[in-house]
């Protein structure tokens, strides 16, 4: 699938129908182009690194405080996060050629919409997921098991878990705007701070007092800091800032 995919996309980007062709003379590396590009890409990937990571610990302590039912109730969770996050994260996506290309025209009232669309957005697709998670968390985890003692044990567990989703994608969306406008250094210190700084060790200390629903309220926790954390930086140091700047004239070509 990922070769068919692959294929598809090499395909189109060496057609006629791409506005800038891909072609082998212009594939020279350029070393501080690739350096920018490398460390944009860092906050993506120690995104996935952390998600990974915490996701290892999460199992590990849930097999020793509650064993192989409260590991089979984070993979239904996981799943449901892996499908219902990927919206927030194209959105995220889609709205940074938007951004970073209006900021580098110096169309600063431009960005400031941008922002605000995507972050609205943004909440509102989380608010309905959210909403679906806190009333109906029997129905979607018996998408993926119908046991009784797993549907008794996940409900709780999957409200813990997503009740501060919204807060989540507070984050999606500041790193989106960081990563649109360059600014590296903001999106990999967000992407860290969420799940190896702030989830990890809240993982393995809260189950300590509160067994099983520690590695829950742990997720929830760290999204709950981890967004307010990010869209307030977010907000004093590119949307407020971005206000007292005059629109640059845009030139004619």
């Amino acid at each position: 699938a990922q070769g068919c995919s692959a294929l598809w996309v090499l395909r189109f980007l060496t057609g006629r129908r791409a506005i800038l062709r891909l072609r082998v003379r212009n594939m020279a590396l350029c070393a501080p182009r690739v350096r920018s590009i490398v460390t944009l890409g860092l906050s993506g990937f120690f995104m996935n690194l952390t998600n990974s990571l915490v996701q290892v610990v999460c199992n590990a302590t849930l097999q020793a405080y509650g064993g192989d039912l409260y590991v089979g109730v984070m993979t239904i969770i996981n799943s449901l996060r892996e499908v219902f996050f990927m919206p927030v994260q194209g959105l995220s996506n889609g709205a940074q050629p938007v951004t970073g290309y209006n900021y580098g025209a110096g169309q600063y009232s431009r960005v400031r919409r941008s922002i605000r669309f995507s972050v609205a957005v943004t909440v509102a697709y989380a608010a309905a997921f959210w909403a679906v998670a806190m009333l109906f968390p029997g129905m979607l985890i018996r998408v993926f098991n119908n046991e009784p003692e797993v549907v008794e044990a996940g409900i709780p567990a999957l409200r813990i878990y997503f009740c501060l989703f919204i807060p989540m994608s507070l984050q999606m969306a500041g790193q989106g705007v960081f990563v649109g406008l360059g600014r590296s250094k903001q999106a990999i210190f967000f992407s860290l701070l969420r799940k190896a700084v702030i989830n990890a060790p809240l993982t393995v200390i809260l189950p300590i007092w509160i067994g099983t629903t520690g590695v829950f309220t742990a997720e929830a926790v760290s999204q709950l800091i981890g967004g307010l954390a990010c869209i307030l930086t977010m907000y004093f140091t590119v949307y407020r800032p971005l206000g007292s700047l005059p629109d640059q004239p845009l030139e004619r070509v």
